[in-house]
């Protein structure tokens, strides 16, 4: 069995039609799909919509692209949110958080500053309660991994969208975290990717889509939404570049996702 550790089904971009996407990935052997919140708003949504679907579950963060608009007070729902999801099996993770300093806005300053404050409040949550996270590192990698060093509480969870350096990666590794690998590594211009894809021991990979965003090389304009359904052949791509045989790729990230999101395996097969 499949897991995509990270696919915001709850976008829009899925309105129309997700009952039938979340189906077709459910018929194409992805029986796990972690849902994660990226604000307030949409904390209710995930965790009714991980309800609804076969094989759902969900997590509970703010985004580092939300922070902006989110107030301090949000992170007190968070923690509310949190107790209140504790005793619910589908909840299994604090995410979607961490650090994004792509977007030149949010990169410097005081949004910076806000965007760190945001980050280590969520990671003292996280330890609070023995939770996972799932981290945004885009161009962050340094610094996330600073944060996580100074909160040795938290034991584990997945760098989603990994493509920092060796040396970044392996401090995730030595950290208890796996990489998040998806759309972007079937690119064959993605060298750094493609090469911790191989590089990488297979125990600290997992599969991901961040659907509907990430599409893999295959999905042409106009329309390129990613979708669940696409990590067999993400899967195959992983299992290509590494000479094994598919199964060896679907048993070993279905693993590391139970190990580095233990809620998930102690809510068993779906």
């Amino acid at each position: 069995m499949l897991i995509d550790t990270h696919c915001h089904l709850d976008a829009s971009e899925f309105d129309a039609d997700r009952e039938q996407v979340a189906n077709a990935a459910w018929s194409a052997g992805v029986k796990r799909i972690v849902i994660p919140a990226v604000e307030v708003a949409n904390f209710s949504t995930v965790c009714e919509l991980a309800h609804d679907i076969q094989g759902g579950a969900y997590a509970l963060g703010i985004h580092p692209l939300f922070v902006a608009r989110a107030r301090d007070e949000d992170l007190e729902v968070l923690r509310q949110s949190v107790i209140s999801a504790m005793d619910d099996p589908l909840f299994v993770a604090i995410g979607e958080i961490g650090l994004d300093f792509f977007v030149p806005e949010i990169s410097s300053g005081q949004a910076r500053e806000r965007q760190e404050y945001f980050y280590d409040v969520q990671l003292a949550l996280a330890a609070e309660f023995d939770l996972p996270v799932l981290v945004h590192v885009r161009r962050s990698q340094d610094i996330v991994l600073k944060y996580l060093r100074r909160r040795t509480g938290v034991r584990c969870g997945i760098a989603h969208a990994f493509n920092g350096s060796a040396q970044q990666a392996q401090g995730f590794v030595e950290r208890g975290f796996a990489l998040g690998l998806g759309g972007a590594m079937t690119f064959e211009r993605a060298l750094q990717i493609r090469r911790h894809a191989v590089d990488i021991g297979l125990e600290h990979l997992v599969l991901e889509t961040d659907a509907p965003d990430i599409p893999p090389a295959w999905l042409h304009a106009p329309n390129r939404r990613n979708s669940p359904d696409q990590l067999p052949r993400i899967a195959d791509v992983l299992a290509e570049l590494r000479g094994v045989d598919v199964q060896e790729v679907v048993r070993a990230t279905t693993s590391t996702a139970y190990r580095v999101i233990p809620r998930l395996a102690a809510a068993g097969q779906p």
